[in-house]
């Protein structure tokens, strides 16, 4: 059964990427980023991969997309022309690799393919048909069955050779391109003249192929490389890496920068090493085209309805991606100041995965008309938060309501009072401490008595509240590696270790999150007291005042904090958002603490160990089941003494309590 709800989002994501492609391919009009453009097809490939079932005969994943313009001389290609699959990541490309494995074990055992590994150039996809080694054709790709005879403007490019070193008959398949100075001087002189910048490389390949008059490609001055034999009446080469030196040998410019790699870990390598170089070099990039060298094995492999099994593209991280808008959340800045973000679905782009963009302000919001459930083109350069660049309205759900800005906010503190900035689009809160209350909570929060999520120091809480990356508790955890990135002082090693920390402090102890709450009179004594006798934070919240005062050690101030704490709606969400994404323990919880070895032991710490610190020691003996006090008397079990232990080491003394020094303390504590 296909899920109603991915029935229709298939259904919308097919027709909008559809209506792209014809735009892009036939028209050359680029409508939304290639980037973007591939994004939208990663998730439909996702979802067919999931639901074989709902495969369409009109998926965009089915068919090569264009067809020819009717001005230009149809031709029939002589062998079927196809489009790579993509992979996006080094998973995706080990899955490719496993899947040729599986593929090719029935016919052969012991399968080691290699990898030829190649630039996929940002240009445009030409076929060349040569008979007798002289020029015949040149044509577009088209729908993959026929394309565009483009052969006069083809003439004009000095790297096409228009005779080959030997009579033979082949056809070769190769990219037009243009370099990335000469684009640049002719955007200048468009610009000059008034007309609109080409936006890439391939734009200007397309736009100067396709003109009737060859004038215009002559002084564009294009290039080419040829990276297949599609058909030759030779015998093709035994390799991949032989046919693109056969290729250089019958004349053809082929690029240089290809490798052999002798396994796909070897060809990850080589896709990380351009990856880290850039994708505008001599010429534009956008991946790397990864082809299994052996043609033995190219044979058995065969192509699927619209791609080889034995390649793949492995695309460039994207700096432009698509994804859903979850949740439309305001910020609250050190100053007061009001900043919209926008919570993702996360998504990879420009090579780390993100679920944060700043929508800046009411203004932006509206002008971009973006709604949560939109699906959004994502824009990342660089070490800056993202930004959404515009809404894709086509996949909008039914539902999705203009968001609306409100007119008090929670987070300002008081009754959440906000004001208009005076000659300036933003709003801010009209409580001034607004900011420093919430860092304050925000501190207590990741601090070492409460959750203690180590590296989230004071410095970097101020630093994610600041950026607007989050706004309450639960948004900590559903941080990515590469929101952190855009903050100073990231790189990808330590924006890894700190979401492996948050993930650890995932595993509450409930004590330890009552300290986080920042509930008034709740200390870190309070706290134990309240979770010894409370097994779950909700059965605390229910509690009535009446029954906390019965707790030895909590007051009617403390027991009427606690329950009023607990009635603001605010507050019952908060701890709602918490147990979505927080597993809450309780070691403390009376009928739980009797299995413990220290179970009905009460300690009292006086002077410093050496081997930890009191806090540590502590956090020890409660999980063991013991019990802390900060006084000495009858019902004090051991008094632990370190080194200038005070007078709490007197009255355990004249009481006749028990005295352990350090090392009968470990010893206890090892037990």
């Amino acid at each position: 059964m296909i899920p109603a709800d991915v029935r229709a989002r298939y259904e919308r994501l097919k027709k909008t990427i559809n209506r792209y492609r014809i735009a892009y391919h036939v028209y050359d009009k680029e409508e939304i980023s290639q980037q973007a453009l591939d994004s939208l097809k990663h998730e439909l490939s996702e979802i067919e991969e999931t639901y074989p079932a709902i495969i369409a005969p009109d998926s965009p994943s089915q068919r090569v997309a264009g067809k020819p313009l009717p001005q230009f001389k149809k031709v029939r290609h002589k062998v079927p022309q196809w489009s790579f699959n993509d992979a996006f990541s080094p998973e995706e490309v080990r899955e490719f690799d496993a899947r040729v494995k599986r593929f090719l074990k029935p016919s052969f055992p012991t399968v080691h393919p290699t990898y030829v590994c190649e630039l996929k150039i940002d240009g445009l996809k030409i076929v060349f048909d040569y008979e007798k080694g002289i020029l015949k054709t040149a044509a577009t790709r088209g729908n993959g069955v026929v394309g565009e005879d483009v052969t006069h403007n083809i003439r004009t490019i000095e790297s096409v050779p228009l005779s080959l070193s030997r009579p033979i008959d082949i056809v070769v398949e190769g990219e037009v391109w243009m370099s990335s100075k000469n684009l640049e001087a002719l955007n200048k002189i468009r610009v000059k003249e008034g007309e609109s910048p080409f936006a890439n490389p391939r734009n200007v390949a397309a736009g100067s192929i396709r003109q009737l008059d060859p004038k215009i490609a002559a002084a564009r001055n294009l290039d080419v490389f040829i990276y297949d034999v599609a058909q030759s009446s030779e015998k093709f080469p035994a390799t991949q890496a032989e046919e693109l030196e056969y290729m250089r040998e019958l004349g053809f410019k082929v690029n240089p920068h290809h490798v052999l790699a002798k396994n796909i870990e070897a060809a990850i390598d080589y896709w990380e090493n351009w990856k880290k170089k850039g994708r505008h070099q001599e010429y534009w990039l956008d991946g790397v085209v990864l082809k299994v060298n052996e043609k033995k094995y190219e044979e058995a492999l065969g192509y699927t309805g619209k791609a080889p099994r034995f390649a793949i593209a492995f695309k460039f991280p994207a700096e432009q991606v698509t994804t859903v808008v979850e949740d439309i959340v305001l910020q609250v800045g050190r100053t007061g100041v009001l900043t919209p973000v926008a919570h993702l679905k996360p998504v990879a782009v420009a090579g780390t995965v993100v679920s944060r963009a700043t929508l800046h302000n009411e203004d932006e919001i509206k002008r971009l008309d973006v709604r949560i459930g939109d699906t959004v083109i994502l824009q990342k350069a660089g070490d800056v938060i993202p930004d959404i660049v515009s809404v894709v309205k086509e996949l909008r759900p039914r539902h999705a309501k203009p968001y609306t800005w409100p007119s008090r906010v929670p987070e300002c503190g008081g009754d959440g009072e906000i004001e208009r900035v005076p000659g300036q689009v933003a709003w801010r809160c009209v409580n001034k401490n607004s900011f420093a209350v919430v860092r304050r909570r925000f501190h207590n929060f990741a601090g070492k008595h409460a959750l203690d999520i180590e590296g989230l120091g004071k410095e970097r809480v101020d630093m994610l509240l600041e950026r607007g990356l989050v706004q309450h508790y639960n948004e900590i955890f559903t941080l990515k590696e590469g929101d952190f990135l855009t903050l100073e002082g990231f790189a990808e090693v330590s924006a890894k270790k700190l979401v492996e920390s948050i993930q650890k402090a995932r595993r509450a102890e409930l004590s330890r999150l009552l300290v986080g709450l920042s509930i008034p009179q709740v200390g870190e004594e309070t706290a134990v007291l309240l979770a010894k006798k409370h097994r779950t934070i909700d059965a605390l919240a229910k509690a009535s005042a009446e029954e906390l005062e019965k707790i030895e050690g909590i007051g009617p101030i403390v027991a009427k904090e606690i329950v009023e704490w607990f009635a603001l709606k605010r507050h019952q969400k908060l701890v709602a958002d918490l147990k979505e994404v927080l597993t809450i323990e309780n070691p403390l919880f009376s009928s739980e603490k009797k299995k413990l070895p220290l179970a009905g032991k009460t300690f009292v710490l006086t002077g410093s160990l050496e081997s930890m610190s009191r806090d540590e020691a502590k956090e020890k003996i409660r999980a063991l089941g013991g019990d802390i006090s900060g006084s000495v008397s009858q019902k004090t079990d051991y008094v632990v003494a370190g080194e200038e232990a005070g007078s709490k080491l007197d009255k355990a003394r004249e009481l006749g309590v028990s005295v352990l020094t350090e090392e009968q303390f470990l010893r206890m504590i090892r037990r």
